[in-house]
């Protein structure tokens, strides 16, 4: 017959399997741009919550839709622009009533640090020495959707894509210029002030359009109650904290 201590320890090892497996694993999908930031709203979010465990899968905000629209088990999609989450929407992959915008952010012109010259304007960047250009894909990187646009609209979009080296996101954008492996690169000013000492910020980019971030749970997700919770939590005076330190502005 087994003795008290072992039936204690045996009940304590019970309660703990039931707990971990009676945790809620939500997977967040979010821009790469809301890396570092969402690292720590998830923590806070758990420490807060410890029924949740959140699971954080970062890319450009186009290649998460595809996972999504593909069945990935994904529970709430954040995304770095709206042109993103309306596909999402359109396709019914998301919750509408559910969106909200919870954070913006401006796009900037960086160059590696100590670098022997820096661009005054846009234009210069159609001139030596920037014969390397670093700029998310267009296609699927938003960073590089609003760049484009702004460079259509001064008239400088096809001088500067014959320099273009093409970014799978953002942060790739940044780590091209933090290693001096191109001229310049366009990346949110968030992105910009993670590597202060590596890049430095030249010039500010006249967006055509805001640059906000929406964030939605997802249609499919089997935990709606909890990817609810995250996104009001996301929404809430703590997380909008986080996002202003990490270098974001306000919805």
């Amino acid at each position: 017959m087994p003795s008290p201590v072992r039936r204690t320890v045996a009940f304590l090892v019970g309660l703990l399997l039931s707990t971990q497996l009676a945790a809620a694993e939500l997977t967040v999908s979010a821009a790469s741009s809301l890396t570092n930031a969402f690292e720590e709203i998830a923590s806070a979010f758990e420490a807060q919550r410890p029924e949740h465990k959140v699971v954080l899968n970062f890319g450009a905000s186009g290649a998460l839709l595809q996972q999504i629209a593909k069945g990935a088990p994904v529970d709430v999609f954040a995304s770095a622009d709206q042109e993103t989450m309306d596909r999402a929407q359109q396709q019914s992959l998301i919750d509408s009533a559910g969106r909200r915008d919870f954070a913006s952010n401006r796009l900037v012109v960086i160059v590696p640090s100590g670098a022997g010259k820096v661009p005054a304007a846009l234009d210069a960047l159609t001139r030596a020495p920037y014969e390397r250009i670093a700029i998310g894909q267009p296609a699927s990187v938003p960073a590089g959707r609003y760049t484009k646009a702004a460079l259509e609209e001064l008239g400088l979009w096809p001088q500067i894509e014959a320099r273009m080296i093409g970014a799978q996101n953002v942060r790739q954008v940044l780590v091209y210029v933090a290693r001096g492996e191109v001229d310049a690169g366009f990346v949110y000013a968030s992105d910009a002030a993670l590597m202060a000492g590596k890049v430095e910020v030249a010039i500010g980019v006249p967006a055509t359009q805001p640059v906000r971030y929406p964030i939605a749970p997802v249609a499919a997700s089997g935990h709606a109650a909890a990817a609810n919770d995250f996104v009001a939590f996301v929404l809430s005076e703590p997380a909008q904290a986080v996002l202003a330190r990490h270098g974001f502005g306000k919805p």
